[in-house]
């Protein structure tokens, strides 16, 4: 009698129960989900379980169908001390970087059109002349992320030729991916030059011969070597390169358009200085220290960018409308440099000092620690935020943050799971035995009470 008093999928979808979720996710879509949960009803019910009503159908489909709604690429508190951190999306975009992406989403745009002519125009147009004034580079072109600029550079300059590099600057980024491989791929033939911690402008020369193809300097962003070390700087292996007749490509990394010392920041490279430096062809990043966009940017000598823009590779590896939008409006930010720490989020996280993210500690540490009730010890503390995404690696920049213990390491992982599982999920860093919540790039101090309170005791207990 159990099963038989189970409602069939017709009446389910005729409920009232089901007309929300018909409105929300459409008949198909209802009608498999309905099916799926008065399958799991019927197995209830031989296990000896109540017959399930038509409502507890309905509403059984429409949580299925909300969980599968519910997007895995979704916002997140970033509270891990990394203000660029790779796995939750690297810099954060300015406000007028993402109007400029929204409206191109919204409108045909002229992307390849040039509006003087009538005829085709090329994409880097909109990016070529703001990327190079703020560089000093003869021209620029863009591609989908550094990794691939590098790989352009190279297949351009030497395929089938020797690429001379220091030993000391083979470096692995993330993900596993190492510049040896990213060189093989590119067709160049690696040459080995120096150790790993000491390398002389005689060991460049003594590589050079007639099928060298180029020099390659590697910013090590994401390490340093301490000690007895030398290596050839970019001015040096400028005039090494010029005089045999091979261009130099400078890989920058991060790359940053200002110096950031102006900012409280340990001192970088910019991309100016390498192009000025007389680099033939300079990579960088766009969503790192730049502040925009994934993106790869190659710029120097007109030449050479016109060979890289010849390439074929260069077609499988260009950015889409909604980076070049927002790569120009976030280019254009840089003109103002007086109001460039407010408007780039990236430089305004960087930039806040330990004092201003303590006091956020202190206001917010009886908001949190009240939902958390008794069983979580909430604490203020003083911790060290980094950049992230390779950048300034040994550098930290002092922070403040929320300390969280528990009773023992099953009630804290407890915890950490309630917090990723949030509407918003919360992502902060364990470590000595406590969740470490950094406040460094925590704005919206409203919402993150708010999160927090969606917190369900039992997924603590």
């Amino acid at each position: 009698m159990t099963l038989r008093a189970l409602p069939s999928v017709d009446q389910v979808l005729r409920d009232d129960a089901s007309r929300t979720t018909l409105e929300r996710f459409g008949r198909t879509a209802t009608t498999a989900a309905i099916r799926v949960s008065l399958e799991e009803a019927r197995g209830a019910a031989q296990g000896g379980a109540p017959a399930a009503t038509r409502a507890d159908i309905a509403r059984a489909a429409e949580r299925a169908l909300e969980a599968q709604d519910c997007a895995s690429l979704r916002p997140v508190f970033n509270l891990t001390g990394t203000v660029l951190h790779t796995n939750l999306g690297r810099a954060l975009l300015a406000s007028e970087a993402i109007d400029a992406a929204v409206e191109t989403m919204r409108d045909a745009v002229a992307l390849e059109f040039d509006l003087s002519t009538g005829q085709r125009g090329e994409r880097d147009d909109h990016l070529r002349e703001l990327i190079c004034e703020l560089t000093g580079a003869e021209d620029a072109t863009i591609v989908n992320n550094n990794a691939a600029a590098v790989l352009l550079a190279l297949n351009t300059l030497g395929a089938g030729r020797d690429a001379i590099v220091s030993r000391g600057e083979l470096i692995e980024i993330g993900g596993a991916f190492r510049m040896p491989d990213i060189m093989m791929r590119a067709g160049v033939n690696l040459v080995e030059v120096g150790t790993t911690n000491r390398t002389h402008q005689k060991d460049y020369r003594a590589a050079l011969h007639a099928q060298t193809g180029l020099i390659l300097k590697v910013h090590t962003s994401n390490y340093r070597i301490a000690g007895f070390t030398a290596e050839v700087d970019g001015r040096a292996l400028a005039a090494i390169a010029c005089k045999a007749g091979v261009p130099l490509l400078n890989d920058l990394g991060s790359g940053t358009l200002i110096d950031l010392t102006a900012y409280g920041l340990a001192r970088e490279p910019t991309v100016r200085e390498t192009v000025a430096d007389g680099a033939d062809l300079v990579t960088f990043s766009g969503d790192k220290l730049l502040g925009g966009p994934q993106a790869g940017f190659i710029v120097g000598r007109k030449d050479l960018i016109a060979a890289v823009n010849r390439n074929p590779m260069k077609r499988a590896l260009r950015v889409d409308k909604m980076r070049i939008a927002a790569l120009a409006a976030t280019l254009k930010l840089y003109r103002d440099p007086d109001r460039l720490a407010e408007r780039l989020p990236t430089l305004r996280l960087l930039a806040r000092k330990r004092a201003e993210i303590a006091a956020q500690a202190q206001r917010l540490l009886p908001r949190i620690a009240s939902t958390l009730g008794a069983s979580i010890c909430v604490e203020s503390c003083e911790c060290e935020s980094q950049i992230g995404s390779g950048a300034l690696p040994l550098d930290t920049l002092p922070s403040a943050g929320l300390r969280l213990t528990a009773a023992n390491g099953h009630a804290l992982e407890r915890l950490v799971s309630a917090l990723h599982a949030l509407p918003r999920p919360v992502i902060g860093r364990v470590k000595d035995g406590a969740l470490l919540l950094d406040l460094r790039c925590l704005e919206d101090e409203e919402n993150f009470v708010k999160t927090f309170a969606a917190l369900r005791p039992d997924a603590l207990a």
